[in-house]
């Protein structure tokens, strides 16, 4: 989890998209957003999704269930760490960066987090070009994960976060997680497909 980076540091606005997870067509933007992204990589590149977080959180446990969505589909287009079962948070962040780089070939990186932020910020769902900060939120100094990245805005922040995190309500992060997954995985879909790098889509 981290703070929501528009309260800490200017971003490029005219990159930033933005949207409540209750808009009747946020899925359709939101996957339009992503084929967008997704066209950052190049080609044969093998993606990779990160989704932070733990499951011993409420708040914190949005990235992991969208690994977990996303696990279900078992695509052979992509490549999953974060889930329920095995989550990816601060103490093993390092060794799955690790693993990564040694295992796969110039990955693409698509890291997903949970963030806490403004109260009128609370329920969007966000993407841009460039790396999450896992753990700014509760000043944990941990690496930069991803060439592109969604979060999602679970609650309110700036003070005490960690118990904010325990009560974020439930339903707010199931459906989140499970309109990113979703978007995700068909955004995937249409990026192999346009650019017919693969002969069979799962």
């Amino acid at each position: 989890m981290f703070l929501e980076r528009i309260q800490r540091e200017p971003m490029k606005q005219e990159n930033l998209f933005k949207i409540n997870y209750t808009s009747p067509i946020v899925r359709t933007l939101l996957q339009q957003r992503l084929i967008e992204l997704l066209s950052l990589a190049k080609r044969n590149q093998p993606i990779i999704i990160v989704c932070i977080g733990t499951d011993r959180s409420t708040g914190d446990s949005l990235g992991p269930l969208v690994g977990t969505y996303l696990y279900k589909f078992r695509s052979d287009l992509f490549h999953v760490y974060g889930t329920i079962a095995q989550p990816v948070h601060a103490l093993n962040l390092v060794d799955t960066i690790n693993h990564i780089k040694a295992n796969y070939d110039d990955p693409f990186i698509i890291a997903i987090d949970a963030c806490l932020g403004q109260s009128s910020s609370v329920g969007y769902i966000q993407s841009n070009v460039g790396p999450v900060r896992p753990g700014a939120g509760v000043n944990k100094q941990l690496p930069e994960v991803g060439d592109v990245h969604i979060t999602a805005v679970v609650n309110v922040g700036g003070f005490m976060e960690y118990f904010v995190l325990q009560n974020t309500r439930l339903h707010l992060v199931m459906s989140m997680s499970d309109i990113i997954s979703h978007s995700l995985y068909a955004a995937i879909v249409k990026h192999f497909k346009l650019n017919s790098n693969t002969t069979h889509v799962k």
